[in-house]
């Protein structure tokens, strides 16, 4: 199938088809003449880029796990990983925000009261 169609079936576009192909995250694909011609292996791997980064995956990290295993299928075991890591990350992330939303609501509360406090003194003075 030619780029157009590799694109809509995967969700992707063709630029950044393109782009995953010149950082090497892609395969080249074959050609017939000037057009590229994609597989299904290649669909495959395009889905599973557009997932990964919805997930929050950067493309170097996709390079990371992909690199070793150009030309096989997915390497399941290796993506396994992967995701264990980046949920622990995300996971630390959350933590993370939650520590500094409730800093948020107590100083929110402090600086109310401290607010209420100097109205009642000016409308005492």
């Amino acid at each position: 199938m030619y780029i157009g169609k590799a694109a809509q079936l995967s969700g992707t576009t063709i630029k950044s088809i393109r782009h995953y192909e010149e950082i090497g995250l892609l395969p080249p694909p074959q050609r017939r003449g000037a057009y590229r011609v994609y597989c299904e292996q290649s669909v495959e791997l395009l889905m599973f880029i557009k997932c990964a980064q919805q997930l929050g995956f950067k493309l170097k990290e996709m390079q990371a796990i992909l690199d070793e295993h150009r030309g096989q299928a997915l390497p399941w075991e290796v993506v396994s990983d992967a995701i264990a890591r980046k949920k622990l990350s995300v996971m630390s992330q959350i933590e993370t925000l939650q520590q500094v939303h409730a800093g948020l609501v107590e100083f929110e509360t402090r600086f109310g009261n401290a607010q209420d406090l100097c109205q009642l003194q000016q409308g005492h003075g």
